[in-house]
């Protein structure tokens, strides 16, 4: 009589690991099962394996008597082993099913990553550095669209405005900023006595309350037909084309995060979001790419709400593949609004692997990994596919943590105290790419209180776009302000004195502050003193006359004689 026993690797057997199937005759039976240190006979001829090397899948060539005692073989361990999804669409298994390589295909990046060629090369200074980003021909759609509400408006007392003026504003929303004067009054910024000497060096209050409320992004008489077929049409071109620079200028590191964002904001807006686990709770949502180590804002998309054909189905598989694309080789980290096996086998397609939790409600999920009765705490369970593994973790008592992952190929349990798997490791190091944008981009934000939403996403452009030049400086630059813990305040700084320097230097009158007065004279100064280094050329308006000068126009830097110059004079005393 011959009894067939079929046994696997469990946390309590001693029978060596050994995962097949063999027979044996009565009594050879009942020794194996009542005498751990038995030898498994001369049947066997391979070496005892540990139970780290079981997950390795049974060799049938090595150990095997004939084809049809094989079949039925496999057929009682598939029977036994595997884990039918709850749609019944995907069988998981114990065991890894793909041997793990060293650097698969998916996970090979064809970039540098770090600041590209193209931003290297136009990377003099800090201003040129945030002009990759807020371009000048972006500055001037804006500025366009701000003289025709401005016409609209005043009518003929509204005076053009031109390039400066628009860097000038966008310099004091960035000062504004730097001092954490988010929630303080705009009028206390220019106070002769509590406030900054730059603001009333720069412009008057009463020039920077017009210039916030006309500042506009489209024509107001297109608008209502745009906004038929799009909730964004009213900063929908400016947001385009700024959306389209950022993966030029920046190449991500190998691990990117995928997340959502919510700018905060409760005045009227048609595609307003209520998220409660936000400090902000209502406002803008915005989903975003980041890179994982810089959080640089490599790619974004404004949730604009439902459709007219109504909500979205598979919305977050979608958002991935739209925000991922032109990566090659990366890992995309994002949480269980968005993971999915079949985001999983998209992603793969292209090259690119994920890592993410996952919600219990998904059909892929087999059971056995979702019951909690009499699971040991810190222990972990491992499903497999050829493309996907899947891991159950008990943090505490009768509650688990869902992990999906295309990178990871074997389960892996870290020697920690918490025994956690080291899918879940790589998920905490990688998943805080957008969280720690929001962070940095709400400490030195240039929000001001208005109720209109267009000017909400554009303050939102500028603090990501400060952002985002300042880590392309820092990787042109590493040794810039070395040593310092707040090298970023002093980015911002330079950068909005930099950008309201041409206003000041052409300003005609100086203000009343005393203070604010000794700001204009000094930067009028430095631009005097770093202009008498020029030759005398022919004056641009006596052409074509051969009238020679030294003067220089403060604004274009064209050169110009006394009799079509406008002369700031000073008396005695202040000079």
């Amino acid at each position: 009589m011959q009894l067939t026993i079929a046994y696997s690797h469990t946390s309590h057997t001693s029978l060596h690991g050994i995962n097949m199937a063999k027979r044996y005759t009565r009594d050879e039976a009942l020794l194996l099962l009542f005498d751990d240190d038995v030898d498994d006979g001369p049947q066997s001829q391979e070496e005892d394996v540990s139970e780290e090397d079981d997950d390795t899948e049974f060799n049938a060539d090595e150990d095997s008597n004939s084809e049809e005692e094989m079949e039925e073989e496999e057929e009682f361990a598939n029977a036994g082993t595997s884990f039918p999804s709850k749609n019944g669409n995907i069988i998981w298994h114990p065991s890894a099913t793909v041997t793990p390589s060293r650097a698969t295909s998916e996970n090979i990046i064809h970039m540098r990553p770090g600041p590209t060629r193209y931003a290297i090369a136009r990377t003099d200074d800090i201003l040129s550095v945030f002009e990759l980003f807020i371009t000048k021909p972006i500055q001037s759609l804006i500025l366009d669209m701000t003289n025709i509400e401005g016409r609209r408006v005043y009518g003929i007392n509204w005076r053009m405005l031109d390039l400066v003026d628009l860097q000038a504003y966008i310099g004091l929303l960035l000062l504004a900023g730097v001092y954490r004067s988010r929630n303080e009054a705009t009028a206390s910024l220019w106070d002769a006595e509590s406030g900054r000497s730059i603001f009333r060096a720069t412009m008057s209050l009463q020039t920077f309350h017009i210039l916030s409320r006309i500042v506009r992004f489209d024509n107001k008489e297109t608008r209502p037909a745009q906004r038929v077929s799009d909730k964004l049409a009213a900063i929908r071109e400016v947001w385009d084309k700024w959306v389209e620079l950022l993966p030029l200028m920046y190449n991500p590191s190998p691990e990117v995060t995928v997340d959502e964002r919510l700018v905060p904001f409760r005045g009227r807006c048609p595609f307003k979001q209520y998220i409660p686990s936000k400090p902000g709770k209502y406002g803008i949502k915005i989903w975003a790419l980041c890179d994982a180590r810089s959080s640089y804002a490599w790619n974004l998309q404004i949730y604009t709400g439902k459709t007219l054909e109504g909500r979205e189905k598979n919305q977050g598989m979608r958002v991935v593949l739209d925000l991922t694309e032109g990566l090659r080789g990366h890992n995309v980290t994002c949480d269980n609004f968005f993971t999915s096996y079949t985001l999983g086998e998209e992603l793969l397609k292209r090259k690119i692997t994920m890592v993410g939790t996952v919600r219990r409600n998904k059909p892929e999920l087999p059971l056995e990994l979702l019951q909690m009765k009499n699971r040991e705490l810190f222990s972990s369970k491992f499903a497999f596919t050829p493309t996907h593994t899947l891991v159950s973790y008990c943090p505490k008592k009768n509650k688990n943590v869902l992990l999906l992952s295309t990178l990871h190929k074997e389960g892996k349990v870290s020697d920690r105290e918490d025994k956690k798997p080291e899918i879940i490791l790589h998920y905490n190091s990688t998943k805080g790419g957008v969280d720690n944008l929001d962070k940095v981009a709400s400490t030195y934000t240039c929000q001001r209180k208005t109720y209109r939403w267009p000017v909400v996403v554009f303050f939102n452009m500028l603090d990501i776009s400060a952002y985002n030049a300042y880590v392309v400086w820092l990787e042109v630059n590493p040794e810039w302000q070395h040593g310092k813990c707040f090298r970023r305040r002093i980015f911002l700084e330079e950068l909005g004195k930099s950008l309201v320097a041409p206003l000041i230097q052409r300003r005609q009158r100086l203000p009343r502050s005393p203070a604010a007065a000794n700001v204009v004279r000094a930067a009028q100064s430095t631009s005097t003193q770093s202009k008498k280094g020029d030759k005398r050329k022919r004056c641009k308006v006596c052409l074509p006359r051969d009238v020679k000068t030294s003067l220089s126009c403060k604004n274009c830097n064209q050169f110009i004689c006394k009799a079509h110059a406008n002369m700031v004079v000073f008396c005695e005393s202040c000079l």
